[in-house]
């Protein structure tokens, strides 16, 4: 983007901005969100890049807020991509979630009922993991044992 691209006051949609860049169940809407106030130079637009920057739990989101900032000249640094649990007790979720289900059940309805119930866990996965998601999830979901030990 060139420098005759970004604005230098706030958009007038600002506050819907800021909400969708802090929205924790939809990645996509918080990197669409980090991608147009990227386009405006202002105080309070860096100031929500860098909590963007700081603190979301997928890395391709806060990856785009790195860019945003330092094209504005900002001295940030980025982080390092998480690893392990990106959600704090996500192993105990999936757990659970396959001990709600009929034995027997299929990896597509685990699936869709964490999607339908824990879409921040599902999000913020979907978000990391790409194209890998699938694969992971699966294994996951194969990997958890759900029998009572004798």
């Amino acid at each position: 983007m060139s420098n005759q691209d970004v604005q230098y006051e706030l958009p007038e949609n600002y506050d819907e901005l800021k909400k969708a860049a802090n929205r924790t169940s939809n990645w996509r809407e918080r990197l669409a969100a980090v991608e147009e106030l990227g386009k405006y130079n202002t105080d309070q637009t860096i100031n929500v890049l860098k909590h963007v920057l700081r603190g979301d739990a997928v890395f391709p989101v806060q990856e785009a807020a790195f860019r945003k900032l330092r094209a504005f000249g900002e001295d940030v640094k980025l982080p390092p991509r998480k690893k392990g649990e990106l959600v704090k007790g996500a192993n105990k979720v999936f757990l659970r979630l396959k001990k709600s289900l009929p034995e027997g059940h299929t990896y597509e309805e685990f699936k869709e009922k964490l999607q339908k119930t824990r879409t921040d866990v599902y999000d913020t996965y979907e978000g990391e993991k790409g194209e890998e998601f699938d694969a992971w999830l699966q294994g996951e979901w194969a990997g958890l044992v759900t029998t009572k030990q004798q």
